[in-house]
């Protein structure tokens, strides 16, 4: 109950907030295409990316995962209230269930937003969760670079959250795509988690957002793999 009404709340200020943000939106014809066409996608980006980036969720007719602590039923309540369609699940806790939930979410005229290093880390560290759905689902990827010309920088928060400033501009660029996945495809494989992580690092290295900590070297990937 505490963790709803503070919810309710965080929703109301964030609206407020919101509303002050000069906000320009960056996106490929392929996505335009296939929000017009009703087509499901992914949408991806990093955990710290999340709060300015909720005004994507009635854009996009957004689906995703929250996770079952006290910090998730708070931003439960924020989704919900935005619109999204919200099922609860992490990779440590009701994973399953919660993505049986939102595949069903995504089939009913929905498209899915994901973080793809929640819900506790490591940052910047791509989990295969998010290609899991792609296969399964048959989505293309699009990911995020976000990018604010002022913002609060959460620096104790594990992801290095920030929030834009009152009046901030706020550039949403979505890029992309990737995949889908083929079925045959192993969402686990190295080499595909590398190239995915690589393409959004370098989308969080191109933002722009003052007082963001610098964004970790890519890493080559390996050579000679297979699949």
């Amino acid at each position: 109950m505490k963790q709803s009404v503070l919810g309710v709340v965080a929703w109301l200020i964030y609206r407020v907030l919101s509303c002050t943000w000069r906000i320009t939106w960056r996106e490929p014809d392929t996505l335009r295409n296939a929000l017009r066409e009703r087509r499901p996608f992914i949408l991806a980006h990093w955990h710290g990316d999340s709060l300015a980036l909720l005004p994507t969720v009635k854009r996009y007719r957004l689906a995703t995962l929250a996770s079952a602590s006290k910090d998730g039923r708070i931003m439960t309540t924020v989704l919900r209230l935005l619109g999204a369609r919200v099922s609860v699940g992490s990779s440590s806790r009701g994973g399953a269930a919660g993505l049986r939930s939102l595949m069903r979410d995504v089939r009913a005229d929905h498209n899915c937003g994901l973080a793809v290093d929640g819900p506790r880390g490591p940052i910047y560290k791509l989990k295969p969760g998010v290609l899991e759905v792609s296969r399964l689902l048959n989505c293309p990827i699009f990911y995020a670079s976000v990018s604010c010309d002022r913002a609060f920088n959460l620096h104790r928060a594990w992801d290095r959250a920030f929030l834009p400033k009152p009046f901030a501009r706020v550039q949403i660029e979505w890029r992309g795509p990737m995949g889908p996945l083929a079925r045959t495809d192993d969402p686990r494989h190295p080499l595909v988690l590398g190239q995915l992580e690589q393409l959004m690092l370098q989308a969080k290295r191109d933002a722009r957002v003052p007082g963001q900590q610098v964004v970790p070297d890519m890493v080559p990937l390996p050579e000679h793999t297979a699949l």
